[in-house]
């Protein structure tokens, strides 16, 4: 039976012979600054942290307990979040998700106590639930194999890039006005760009931009599920069996360890330059850019040795877990921090562990490749679940250490045991990285 897009494809020779559009490349665009907007949205309260806790009265062991409330609702909202995605598609998941946590940012900014704090963090932790599966989604349907890695680093990218050129204007609105500033004008460019997401973003089949040749190109490496394809029903069958598989596992415990050190310097780093190093707000400003431009650069360099592999050697083995394993195990180095008092040494162990965990952004790329195309959102939100579990526990872990010892010392040290933890779940757990299917499901 010949479909729509069938009838309307011109002649096999012409399509090959025409030159293919780069539509693909302007869908990552608008992924890389959701991305972006997304980290500030959930970032901005480290930044806001040792101004808020004096005006509120919150201590390191509460504070713990805010930053944890993220989580909390991040990772149980995943499951529920895939299962939307795959129910109602990319473009009303990602535009109801980026203006709802956009709108709970902006709230913050108005929090009087612990409780209004914990309801608005509670609401951006649901809200952004379905942002990285629906990214990965994208990516897989936008993307041929080949280009993957590479355009999962773009969009991830986003995650350091925002921080490292944003921080010191952030810091600066917190030193002119106040740390309710921060987030209001984080809220509102985030609201903002929801409304352009809706007006810009097509599936590829119904984009008017997009070419037959990029779609047939798109399509021979493995994108652009059809339109056609049957959507299954949410089952906690199909749960149990996606935890059936090692690759699920042993990805899931590789991202939860590397997303244990994204979560220190998005929640206590600020904190910890303060605090433990004694720095004023401008050389706050100025340190911090660094570990975060680091975390850009490794995220590129994850991305672009992944694909570089995967085109020499053709195994999906050697060039998804290479640049993962190395990048767990220079996160970490974090450790080094606290054996060296200079600044500058301090900031360079910082960099080098984040420049780390920024190459393991690359599991995303890893877990599309796994994903069986059937259930591309539930198997994304069950990963994210997992990883994000450091979002509850990291930050409460280390906001109990500093209130029981009145140090960061050990704090540095339980980020790099859970770096370790990942690298060895990638060597022993994670075993043959090959696309899942509910064939083998049964």
């Amino acid at each position: 039976m010949q479909t729509t897009s069938d009838a309307a494809a011109p002649p096999a020779s012409a399509a090959t012979s025409a030159k293919r559009t780069y539509v693909r490349f302007g869908i990552l665009s608008l992924l890389a600054i959701g991305t972006m907007i997304n980290y500030l949205d959930r970032t901005v309260l480290g930044i806001a942290a040792p101004s808020l806790t004096k005006e509120l009265g919150i201590n390191a062991a509460v504070m713990g307990v805010v930053f944890s409330a993220f989580g909390w609702t991040y990772a149980a909202m995943q499951l529920p979040g895939g299962v939307f995605l795959d129910r109602y598609g990319s473009k009303v998941t990602y535009f109801l998700s980026l203006t709802l946590w956009s709108f709970f940012t902006l709230m913050q900014g108005f929090a009087t106590g612990f409780y209004s704090l914990l309801f608005y963090r509670f609401g951006l932790g649901v809200s952004e639930a379905p942002c990285f599966p629906t990214n990965s989604r994208i990516v897989a349907t936008w993307f041929p194999k080949q280009e993957r890695a590479t355009a999962t680093g773009v969009y991830t990218v986003g995650e350091y890039l925002g921080l490292a050129v944003f921080g010191p204007l952030l810091f600066w609105l917190m030193a002119t006005f106040s740390w309710h500033a921060l987030f209001l004008v984080v809220g509102v460019v985030g609201i903002a760009f929801g409304l352009l997401w809706w007006f810009c973003y097509r599936e590829p089949q119904d984009s008017k931009s997009v070419n037959q040749a990029e779609l047939d190109y798109i399509a021979e490496g493995g994108g652009l599920t059809p339109q056609t394809a049957v959507k299954v029903p949410f089952r906690w069958s199909n749960v149990r069996k996606l935890l059936s598989f090692r690759q699920i596992w042993g990805a899931s415990i590789g991202q939860f360890a590397g997303n244990s050190t994204l979560v220190f310097f998005l929640t206590w780093f600020p904190t910890y330059l303060a605090t433990e190093r004694h720095m004023g707000w401008v050389k706050m400003g100025f340190f911090s850019i660094m570990p975060f431009l680091a975390a850009a650069v490794g995220v590129m360099a994850g991305g672009w040795v992944s694909d570089l592999l995967l085109k020499r050697t053709g195994s999906l083995n050697i060039a998804r877990k290479t640049p993962i394993l190395c990048g767990l195990l220079l996160a970490s180095t974090i450790v080094g921090a606290n054996f060296v008092d200079d600044d500058m040494q301090v900031i360079a162990f910082m960099s080098l562990a984040f420049f780390g965990q920024g190459m393991v952004g690359l599991g995303w790329a890893l877990i599309s490749d796994m994903a069986p195309k059937e259930l591309m959102g539930l198997t994304g939100g069950l990963f994210n679940f997992c990883a994000n579990l450091a979002g509850i526990f990291t930050p409460l872990v280390i906001g109990f250490i500093i209130a029981a010892t009145g140090s960061f010392v050990y704090a540095l040290v339980y980020v790099a045991a859970l770096a370790i933890l990942g690298a060895l779940s990638y060597i022993f757990i994670l075993g043959d990285v090959h696309r899942l299917s509910l064939d083998d499901m049964k």
